[in-house]
């Protein structure tokens, strides 16, 4: 009896609760999308709740109106956009070729190359703005050498100036622009080009007509990254730059660090947000925000447009054909190292990298101050730097935020991309804008905003706090590497533990984790990163007694360029180095 009635029920069960597998399908997610709620949109409304507080604690539009009227604000607005604009168009220029080379290279040697472009990736701002310091100030390396060679017979140096602050930025943000466009590339059908030349095209025709329009949306990803992102800049513009390139992220912190004025730091952050979304919603609506995972939207244009689109493109490939060669279809799938392209992209690669290189001597010097070339041998910067109490204060806080936050994120994004793989398109799509958000939203908006949540609840200067920060910016790169590692599981195997009776828990223990700990190694590595290397949240919420590693440089900086800087950045290098080093090895043992 006892038997019948349990078959009996546990028949009837899944008639009765079908209602909830839906909505269980949404419970690894829930968690993140409730963290992202508190501590990602809560904090943006805060911003824009502050904006409209006015000097006088009225509700109003007094700080927008002080915004527009003063022509100071409304120049630093001008040349924020004119900066980034330039940023993006030469990112995206420069780093076009060298991405076109890396998609048509074996898996093998693109990995070779990919460890080049990932080190100055990952590389802070700060060592890379300290590195440029010393290549292009009076008494730099470029400088010095200029006038040794009598190339010319003075110089006042490159900084600080609109070229400095140009050099420093597309330097940044190159490597972003070639790391988005390259995916796009990668799945484009090579033999939609082969077909092309076989039918009588010539090569630089085919390369505009078929491959161009194909890895557009790549382009546009990356000029929207590049761009949204070099509107938050603050590092490079204030190191490498004069009053005349400030932009909109150095008055916000003014605001707040100087001038007490957080309303007024509110309505900046809230006129940047509002351009970000209006460029973000513009990208969507003429691209597709799935060009941002890799894939090529499906939209449709008009035929007009199209039409007058073909018709430049097989234009600029006629007027490009004499200086391109004719290669058969066999070889337009690989391109040769040793070609015109591959020299260029050695060049480019150079250009990230030596810069990146050029500190590590300095860290060596016996001198007391910085000067080229430096008088080599001595490890005295590091025992200043690993000596003092300041610096290994710094050192410790940041290691135990970036281990926090790399396992709060690798928990959180873990969730949030296996529930999407569970989850209908139409419910992927705006998750996926919504744990990519961060990523677009300038880091300077979410700090500030931060800063008014955490200022009520007491967590600003603690460590949880900084935590919570680094994981909202940590999130969107947790998602993207793990997503890459869902698309190549076998969902079989799942099935298979599924139909034996095993647990959801127990297949995530046993399959889903073991099968996919190289992404997930390098999702936490890359969150551990961007933690260590973050400079924005930490000025707002670290508290001004113990800092973090970026934070305690960023101070430093501002003093003097010294060795023992080169000491730290160097020592940053190193472990930098390491972290892609590892990464990379993961993902051939994967494979």
């Amino acid at each position: 009896m006892t038997v019948a009635l349990r078959v009996q029920r546990d028949q009837a069960a899944p008639r009765r609760f079908t209602w909830l597998k839906p909505a269980l399908r949404w419970l690894p997610v829930l968690p993140t999308l409730a963290f992202l709620a508190v501590f990602f949109v809560l904090p943006v409304g805060e911003i824009l709740q502050g904006g409209l507080v006015g000097a006088d604690g009225q509700i109003g539009i007094s700080q927008f109106v002080r915004i527009a009227h003063t022509p100071v604000y409304a120049k630093v607005l001008w040349i924020t956009f004119a900066i980034s604009f330039m940023t993006a168009a030469f990112s995206v220029l420069l780093g076009y070729p060298v991405a076109y080379m890396l998609s048509r290279l074996t898996d093998r040697i693109r990995e070779r190359w990919l460890l080049w472009i990932m080190l100055p990736f990952w590389t802070s701002y700060l060592v890379k703005t300290y590195a440029w310091m010393l290549l292009l100030s009076k008494t730099g390396v470029i400088a010095t050498i200029a006038l040794a060679l009598h190339l010319v017979h003075q110089t006042n140096g490159t900084i600080p100036s609109l070229t400095g602050v140009l050099i420093g930025m597309v330097h940044s943000m190159l490597p972003l622009a070639v790391m988005t466009m390259l995916p796009v590339m990668r799945g484009i059908d090579d033999r939609l080009t082969q077909a092309a030349e076989t039918l009588g095209a010539a090569r630089s025709t085919s390369f505009f007509t078929v491959f161009l329009p194909l890895s557009s949306p790549g382009v546009a990803a990356a000029g929207l990254l590049v761009f949204i992102s070099s509107l938050g800049f603050f590092i490079v513009p204030t190191l490498l730059g004069s009053p005349r390139e400030t932009m909109i992220a150095q008055l916000v912190i003014s605001s707040v660090l100087e001038l007490f004025d957080m309303h007024f730091a509110g309505a900046l952050s809230t006129v940047l947000l509002a351009c970000s979304i209006v460029i973000f919603f513009v990208y969507d609506r003429f691209v597709g925000l799935t060009s941002l995972t890799g894939e090529t939207s499906v939209r449709q244009r008009g035929s007009r447009a199209q039409g007058l689109k073909l018709s430049l493109l097989i234009a600029a490939g006629r007027l490009a054909a004499p200086l391109m060669r004719r290669r058969s279809a066999a070889q337009s799938a690989s391109v040769d190292v040793t070609s015109p392209l591959g020299l260029y992209t050695c060049v480019v690669l150079l250009c990230l990298v030596v810069p990146v290189l050029s500190v590590i001597p300095y860290a060596f010097t016996r001198s007391d101050f910085i000067a080229f070339p430096p008088k080599l041998f001595s490890l005295r910067w590091f025992g200043t730097f690993l000596g003092s109490p300041v610096w290994q204060s710094a050192i410790i806080r940041s290691f135990e935020v970036g281990f926090g936050t790399a396992v709060l994120s690798l928990v959180l994004g873990f969730g949030a991309t296996l529930g999407m793989t569970r989850l209908p398109r139409r419910a992927t799509q705006p998750l996926f804008a919504l744990l990519v958000a961060p990523l677009i939203v300038p880091r300077i908006v979410v700090a500030v905003g931060l800063l008014y949540l955490f200022s009520r609840f007491g967590l600003t200067g603690t460590n949880t706090g900084l935590v919570i920060g680094h994981t909202v910016l940590a999130i969107p790169y947790v998602v993207v590497t793990l997503a890459a590692g869902f698309q190549r599981f076998d969902w079989r195997l799942d099935d298979a533990a599924r139909v034996m009776g095993a647990s959801p828990l127990r297949r995530i223990r046993t399959i889903v984790l073991p099968l996919l700990m190289a992404s997930v190694t390098a999702a936490f590595l890359f969150a551990f990163l961007v933690s260590f290397d973050d400079l924005t949240i930490a000025i707002f919420v670290s508290g001004g007694i113990n800092t973090t590693l970026p934070k305690q440089m960023w101070d430093d900086i501002q003093l003097a360029v010294t060795p023992t800087l080169a000491a730290v950045s160097t020592t940053l290098l190193v472990l930098i180095a390491l972290v892609v080093t590892v990464s990379a090895w993961l993902r051939r043992r994967a494979r």
